[in-house]
Parts: structure tokens; C-alpha cells; sequence
């Protein structure tokens, strides 16, 4: 009915809209899709939560295992926590349950969230295989979670319809947060 290059969207209000999907392969379609959504926000936040507790553990090292268990364990943590204030606020504010699809929107958003956090954890991995020293793994978490933070920063003000100085500068900014947060752990050891 809609056509092959069609989509319909609900937005969490209960509308929908038809929408053209994006050109490209699945990757792509999918790249477009998610940096265009809110999820790029709930990703950034993740990544940097994710991003301090690398910082906070290399004070006094774990073993790789630790951090792994660490990560994934908060990532689970947050997400959850995350969805479940994300209900009672919407019960509280629109006086009505949770619709099933508004769910997977918020299922959607909580696990964004998680993705960021977690994201470190696989450096961990690799040196819990003895692919990487834990050191190496420590300071490969740190520099790619600022990348990714400055990616998200980037790739959202692109999206939103920024120029590229802009969004150079939207990406500079957030990375700074996680920059702050690498030169603090610097300062105080």
C-alpha cells in the first residue's frame, strides 16, 4: 500500500507517519536511521558514564574480567533503572500506562543507553584473551569512548542539519566532557 521504499513510524504520542526509507543497503539504512533518532543522546550519555568508570578503575587496575564484569554489570544497572523512571514518568505524566510500542521506543532508548557503557568492555575482552595488555586495553577504552562520544556529537548536529563547522565544534564540545574527565584522573594521580 505504502510502497517498498516506504516506512511507517509511530512516534510515542500514537501517531504515525509515512515516511521514504533511506537509500542503501541495510547498514546504511540503519546508520541513517539510528543517527537520526533521539537514541544518538542516549548513546552519548551511556558513553560517557561508560567512559568514567574506565577512568575511575585504571586509579587501582582490575583484572580485564573485573572491568568486563563491571561495565556490563552497570550498563544493566542504568538501563534499567533508566527504563523504569522513564515509565513511572510517563505514567505520572500522561495519567495512563505504557502502551506496548511506546515500551519498545523506551526498550529502544534504555538499551542505547547500555550499548554506551558497555562499550569498553570489549577492549577488556581482547586482553582478557591476551590480545591486548590490560594497560593497552585501558588506554584504548579511554581514547576510542572519547572518539565515540565526539563521533555521536558530530554525526547528530549532521543530522539535525548543522554545517560542518558546526557540528565540528557541537562534537569538540561533548568530547570535552570525556576529555575532562581523562585530565581530572591525570591531575589527581
Amino acid at each position: 500500500m505504502y510502497g517498498q521504499n516506504s516506512v511507517i513510524v509511530h512516534a510515542p504520542d500514537g501517531t504515525h507517519a509515512v515516511v521514504r526509507r533511506p537509500a542503501g543497503g541495510p547498514l546504511r539504512r540503519f546508520l541513517v536511521s539510528h543517527f537520526g533518532s533521539r537514541r544518538v543522546s542516549r548513546v552519548i550519555y551511556g558513553s560517557i558514564i561508560g567512559l568514567a568508570l574506565v577512568v575511575a578503575l585504571e586509579v587501582h587496575p582490575p583484572a580485564a574480567g573485573v572491568v568486563i564484569a563491571t561495565l556490563l554489570g552497570t550498563a544493566v544497572a542504568v538501563a534499567l533503572a533508566e527504563l523504569y523512571s522513564e515509565v513511572v514518568g510517563f505514567k505520572t505524566g500522561e495519567r495512563r500506562k505504557v502502551s506496548r510500542s511506546e515500551l519498545r521506543d523506551l526498550g529502544a532508548d534504555t538499551a542505547a543507553v547500555a550499548f554506551g557503557i558497555a562499550f569498553p568492555a570489549v577492549f577488556f575482552v581482547l586482553a582478557a584473551t591476551s590480545v591486548l595488555e590490560n594497560e593497552a586495553a585501558f588506554t584504548a577504552a579511554k581514547w576510542t569512548g572519547l572518539g565515540l562520544i565526539g563521533l555521536y556529537g558530530f554525526a547528530g548536529a549532521r543530522l539535525s542539519g548543522a554545517g560542518v563547522l558546526v557540528s565540528l565544534l557541537q562534537a569538540v564540545a561533548v568530547a570535552l566532557i570525556g576529555a575532562l574527565l581523562i585530565a581530572l584522573k591525570a591531575l589527581v594521580h
